[in-house]
């Protein structure tokens, strides 16, 4: 499997990569986030959406139609999505994580860090079709 970064990254070069994904209407959750760069390991707040089994993520709250994604992650190939304040040190802090790699974020509450880790554990879940027979997901570690 490609990089998750490089996946998310190469993503948002091409609305094909979207796979009709309308966005801008009527997604499952949205919210501010802090993430944290792949290569320049800084903390930047961006704005996500998530629909359809795809987080999306933009540098602006106001996502429309013509908007462009600075990324898109397909949670179909995420395993995990727990807490990580301890792997952090940081308040309010997750990790969305694959076989290989991690990505954390920042959410600016508790809650809005349980709502996100719900959310997008669902998210895996629904969309977990797509993992190939081979991929054995044991459900009783995960931890959403």
């Amino acid at each position: 499997m490609a990089s998750l970064w490089r996946a998310a990254m190469g993503s948002a070069q091409s609305s094909e990569n979207y796979d009709g994904v309308e966005f801008w209407v009527n997604p499952e959750r949205c919210g501010w986030l802090m993430k944290q760069g792949e290569y320049i390991k800084t903390w930047r707040r961006r704005w996500f959406v998530l629909k359809q089994g795809k987080l999306f993520w933009f540098k602006e709250s106001d996502v429309n139609r013509d908007s462009k994604p600075r990324g898109v992650i397909p949670v179909a190939n995420c395993l995990t999505v727990k807490g990580a304040e301890d792997v952090l040190n940081r308040q309010f802090a997750f990790e969305l994580s694959t076989r290989s790699e991690t990505m954390y974020f920042i959410a600016d509450s508790e809650k809005e860090k349980e709502d996100w880790i719900n959310s997008i554990g669902r998210s895996i879940v629904q969309h977990s079709r797509s993992v190939t027979d081979n991929e054995i997901l044991d459900y009783d570690s995960r931890k959403c």
